[in-house]
């Protein structure tokens, strides 16, 4: 495991976990939600790497051990392109493997509207779980006017898994943000719009995964991507009363097997 610190597109530093071997047969870049951490993605790492597929992490901006204001975004850019720097150097320091990227909650939307800004990356396929593609029926979009700066609490914590263990470690976890401020929201509220502009011109081959019963991110959303994307290569799967963290779910591993089968078919 190397743990380190990267320089991102604007010379934010970004905190990294890069686990690959030379055996691996494939390696996924994971890109993490709202006010969560890279850490948070140990497990499905572990089983990532049991099937031999190495594994790229970060925390965003502003998020975890990396540098910027507290889960704070001036753009949603930043998201992708800070993306974009991980996944250029996963296709780089793997030329020969395929390279898949997967993306959770705000880290699905950020893959998807990454898919849709960076069409010609040669990226084997996509997995997305719970990503916010759309604004209906979204709590935030009715978010008022105040400064960026401004911190709001973090209240997903009820709604993050059916899991009791994990609701309750979510709020424990020191690297978690208990607040997140309203420049993020404005900032992902206007990516979302953009890529109802935009996600036609995704066509990666992609997965996309959604929990029938999250409150977080309605089930909507995945049916809304699967629905406005031109990928030929595409499916959609939604687990019977799951909430938002599928891969933290009671069923977790048949979540983290389905993933792996699916690589597996495109390696």
């Amino acid at each position: 495991m190397a743990e380190e610190f990267f320089t991102s597109f604007d010379g934010t530093k970004l905190f990294a976990n890069i686990e690959t071997t030379a055996d691996d047969r494939a390696v996924i870049v994971m890109v993490h939600g709202l006010a969560e951490h890279l850490g948070r993605y140990d497990y499905v790492a572990e089983k990532f790497h049991e099937a031999g597929i190495g594994t790229y992490r970060f925390d965003h901006r502003g998020h975890g051990r990396s540098e910027g204001e507290c889960a704070y975004l001036s753009d949603y850019n930043e998201l992708l392109d800070d993306t974009n720097v991980l996944v250029d150097r996963a296709i780089a320091e793997n030329p020969d493997k395929p390279v898949f990227l997967l993306g959770h909650s705000m880290g699905g939307f950020t893959v998807s509207a990454f898919c849709a800004k960076y069409p010609d990356k040669n990226l084997t396929g996509v997995i997305t779980s719970g990503a916010l593609t759309c604004m209906e029926g979204n709590q935030f979009a009715t978010l008022p006017e105040m400064d960026p700066h401004t911190q709001l609490p973090n209240q997903l914590g009820d709604g993050v898994c059916s899991v009791q263990e994990v609701r309750d470690w979510y709020v424990k976890d020191p690297l978690n943000r208990m607040t997140f401020s309203a420049g993020l929201v404005y900032a992902c509220t206007k990516g979302v719009a953009w890529l109802a502009t935009s996600a036609s011109n995704i066509g990666y081959p992609i997965l996309i995964t959604h929990g029938e019963k999250d409150g977080l991110v309605g089930v909507h959303n995945a049916q809304w991507l699967f629905d406005h994307i031109s990928s030929t290569d595409r499916q959609m799967k939604i687990y019977g009363n799951l909430f938002h963290e599928i891969m933290n779910e009671y069923c977790r591993d048949e979540v983290i097997g389905d993933y792996i089968h699916w690589m597996g078919y495109r390696i």
